[in-house]
């Protein structure tokens, strides 16, 4: 069960990547002259770099190189960090770790004396300095049992098995709760005015469902949106527009009641799952006093048969009892006839309640348009085959190259008895050429180029 959450969305590992990216594009900006942010593939080559450096300095604290060749314009650069000069750079970042320990702690309602364990998952908690953090405000050790990386992908492939009809797995309980407060807005049309209420307020359990009862005479329209927009990470608050259809008066012209089923999902998606309202017919014929008091009398005899079960099982037990349990009897019945002897009550009319399911128009605020939708499914197929055929392309450079290394090794090995020194020595320097292409004029040449390089290589080897 889920007691509540907080986070900072704008923190993590990749911020301190950042940190590091920013400080060697300033170095090697001086020392080699480069502009590293205007070639992207040089940038990313260096992100990548510095999260490498980043992990080795959790394990490590003394200078550590960092040396990339070729890097940016047929350069070399190198550079070095420590653990101690990374985490002086990194001191604004450590300071956010904090508030979101704190923040959850006051949500819950709860003291650091009361927390048991601490398990942190997550590659960047395995920075030092944030792991030395998160121990300092619990006061105590954290523990690491977990798996930090996989954590997160083991718990969503088991949510995906169990939610999956073709896995068979042990059911878990599950109470999740909603992070961002959901409310609901509609036109009142007694007062002219919009209303608003907070049906889901923040850290409420999910799954889960309400009720809510409106009296109208029209279809309305509910405006769902999460209350609190500066927690969110989108700018837009609003979430969809439910239309409630075919709600009509009573026979009388009073508003009619409808009840609007509202739910939070297992994956935290708010929706308007029904909505009915509720008919009122009342009936011509009235009901006749006797068949009311015949009524009240079945009842009170229930009570009697009750008490009479009661009675007889205290006589088994104790046979004294039996004239006062038989005079118990004889006044409760005597009270039954009294009552039937009563003037009969004024007719009443009889009503009756029906219960109709009304249409619900969803209007989300967020929903792709089908036209594009299929754009979008179009654009992703044509993406497949790219890469379809940027894999065939690359196989057929792989091949050439595999072909290149293996006739080399086996003209020097287990071909060298059977070929003549002037062949070896012609189709040697033809795998050199051909190696040299490679890396040269054959780098990006079309899938066909390289599949007749290879046949043109086969013909001599």
């Amino acid at each position: 069960k889920v007691l509540a959450t907080a986070f900072d969305t704008t923190l993590g590992g990749r911020k301190f990547d950042e940190v590091l990216v920013e400080y060697f594009c300033e170095e090697f900006g001086k020392k080699y002259k480069l502009d590293i942010k205007s070639k992207i593939r040089a940038l990313l080559r260096l992100y990548q770099e510095c999260e490498r450096l980043k992990k080795l300095m959790s394990a490590n604290a003394s200078d550590l190189p960092m040396n990339i060749e070729c890097f940016m314009n047929d350069i070399d650069v190198s550079g070095t960090m420590n653990r101690s000069k990374f985490l002086e750079m990194c001191e604004g970042l450590l300071a956010r770790v904090e508030p979101p320990l704190r923040s959850v702690l006051d949500q819950a309602r709860l003291r650091k004396e009361d927390i048991f364990a601490v398990e942190i998952v997550g590659g960047t908690t395995r920075i030092p300095a944030v792991k030395e953090k998160i121990s300092k405000f619990f006061g105590k050790e954290v523990s690491t049992t977990l798996n930090a990386d996989e954590a997160v992908a083991r718990g969503c492939a088991l949510q995906c098995a169990l939610l999956s009809p073709a896995f068979k797995v042990r059911e878990f309980s599950i109470t999740d709760l909603i992070p961002y407060p959901i409310s609901l807005r509609w036109n009142s049309p007694a007062e002219d005015s919009l209303c608003d209420c907070e049906v889901f307020p923040k850290n409420h359990p999910a799954p889960f469902s309400k009720v809510l009862t409106f009296y109208r005479k029209e279809p309305f329209t509910l405006e769902a949106y999460y209350s609190s927009p500066k927690e969110l990470p989108y700018p837009d608050p609003a979430i969809a527009h439910f239309l409630v259809q075919k709600v009509t008066p009573q026979t009388d012209g009073s508003s009619s009641k409808v009840k609007v089923k509202v739910r939070v999902n297992i994956h935290g998606i708010f929706s308007v799952s029904s909505a009915s309202l509720v008919e009122v017919h009342k009936s011509d014929e009235n009901e006749e006093p006797m068949e009311t008091d015949q009524h009240a009398k079945e009842e009170e005899k229930m009570q009697v048969d009750e008490e009479q079960q009661k009675a007889e099982e205290q006589q088994q037990n104790q046979p004294k009892n039996k004239a006062e349990s038989e005079e118990m009897e004889t006044c409760q019945a005597d009270s039954k006839d009294k009552k039937v002897d009563q003037p009969p009550q004024a007719k009443k009319a009889k009503v009756k309640t029906t219960t109709v399911d009304l249409p619900i128009e969803n209007q989300l605020v967020w929903q792709i348009g089908k036209d594009m939708l299929n754009l979008f499914i179009e654009n992703e197929g044509k993406m497949i085959m790219q890469d379809k055929l940027e894999k065939e392309r690359n196989d057929a450079k792989n091949a050439v190259e595999e072909y290149v290394y293996e006739m080399r090794d086996k003209l020097c090995g287990v071909y060298e008895k059977f070929v003549s020194e002037d062949d070896r020595n012609s189709f040697t320097l033809k795998l050199e050429d051909t190696e040299i292409w490679l890396y040269e004029d054959g780098e990006d040449q079309p899938k066909q180029v390289y599949i007749d390089k290879l046949a043109e290589l086969k013909v001599s080897g």
